[in-house]
């Protein structure tokens, strides 16, 4: 039978051990997660910044080809109407070219003409100026010497003079048709010219759009990969999570079996100090505690009944609640053995120590751990550091203790 006792006792007390350092250890990697979450939400922040900065650029370049492709068809537009005035002035050109071999004919014609005349005239006695009309080398000559010709009639000087100044007009045209050919062959050059560096501009701008598209799609890459990190760190905070709930529910039926066979073996020595006539009374103040938290001599929250201070929390409360600077040392109340050094919902990380003779003490919502399950304290040894983690409004110490399991004011122990 006390094989038995034993066997159950130090089932729970493995139970509680293997607890204890695995939710130490769960409630470490949640910590790990939720930092790991946060630098992976900052880092997502930035990237999503440089997505937003990216596609503004991408816009305004789309925006810019959009402008420039207009311009390249305004100007296709008017290479077009150029090839048509060019086409034009050179049709125009041609036509002046046979109306200038048509006036010169008709002029030479006039000319001849107007020599055989001349000479008809002469032949009938003027042969002196016959002969010096006939050694004219040229129009103008001829004019000349006809001007002191009275037989030449005024009809064919009229005619002469205008046959050579048609030619002449017709001469004008020409140039003038030549000039306006050139100048539209030159704006042409101008205007291709601005067409190919508006096509470069243009290539190297849709260049810079598929830049911006490729690092935007890499930037969106990036969010997808934080977004798909990031679930994974939450559901395996999730799991660890339901890992702790598991553990302290092991955790917790393996005290209620602790100090059920701890109160069974209390009766039974009990039974037999009443059957040796020995004296049975336990006096609740035979384990002196010092305060546990010497930064702060204050008490925020008493035992007992009380207004819940945050959601969560019970109205009954099982200690006192001590409010201490963020990182201020915890101390033991008293010797005795660390049993559980672990994190829940609740208490947050947390200590509970064992001082002999069924008292208990409880250390809860600190923000780290300093012992671990097993490790025997002394009094006045730092345990902890003060905190808020757990169902609390602010850094401060949550202290119990707890008789033969039973939870009591622990101002009944401390100074």
């Amino acid at each position: 039978m006390r094989k038995k006792k034993i066997a159950v006792l130090a089932a729970a007390a493995a139970l509680t051990l293997g607890t204890v350092f695995s939710s130490y250890a769960t409630s470490k990697a949640i910590e790990d997660a939720k930092k790991k979450v946060s630098s992976m939400e900052e880092e997502k922040k930035k990237v999503e910044s440089a997505l937003k900065e990216l596609e503004g650029k991408k816009s305004d370049t789309a925006a810019y080809v959009k402008e420039l492709d207009r311009n390249l068809s305004a100007l296709a537009g008017e290479l077009t109407k150029l090839e048509g005035d060019i086409s034009q002035k050179e049709e125009q050109i041609e036509e002046a070219k046979v109306e200038l071999e048509t006036a010169k004919i008709t002029e030479n014609r006039q000319y001849e003409d107007m020599k055989l005349r001349i000479q008809y005239m002469y032949e009938n006695g003027q042969t002196g100026l016959l002969e010096s009309m006939m050694q004219s080398e040229s129009i103008a000559e001829l004019l000349n010497r006809a001007e002191y010709a009275s037989q030449i009639t005024s009809y064919d000087r009229k005619m002469l003079e205008e046959y050579r100044k048609t030619r002449q007009e017709v001469a004008l045209k020409e140039e003038a048709l030549k000039t306006e050919h050139q100048e539209l062959l030159t704006l042409q050059d101008s205007t291709k010219a601005k067409q190919s560096s508006v096509k470069t501009l243009m290539a190297s701008k849709e260049a810079e759009l598929a830049s911006y598209e490729t690092k935007i799609a890499s930037a969106q890459g990036e969010i997808d990969q934080y977004n798909a990190d990031i679930k994974a760190q939450e559901e395996h905070m999730a799991r660890v999570e339901a890992e702790i709930r598991r553990k302290e529910e092991e955790a917790r039926k393996a005290e209620e079996a602790r100090r059920a066979e701890e109160a069974r073996r209390a009766e039974e020595a009990k039974k037999n100090q009443s059957s040796a006539g020995g004296d049975s009374t336990v006096k609740k103040g035979n384990t002196n505690f010092i305060w546990p938290c010497p930064a702060s001599g204050r008490i925020s929250s008493a035992f007992g009944d009380r207004s819940s201070p945050t959601e969560g929390a019970s109205t009954n409360h099982k200690g006192i609640d001590i409010p201490a600077p963020s990182g201020s040392s915890i101390v033991a109340a008293a010797d005795g053995k660390v049993v559980i050094s672990t994190y829940s919902y609740s208490a947050g990380n947390y200590i509970m120590i064992d001082h002999g003779g069924g008292l208990v003490s409880l250390y809860g919502h600190n923000s780290e751990l300093w012992v671990s399950e097993g490790q025997y304290v002394q009094q006045g040894q730092t345990i902890a550091l003060a905190g808020s983690t757990g169902w609390s409004t602010g850094p401060h110490c949550h202290f119990e203790a707890r008789l033969n399991g039973e939870l009591t004011d622990p101002m009944n122990y401390l100074p």
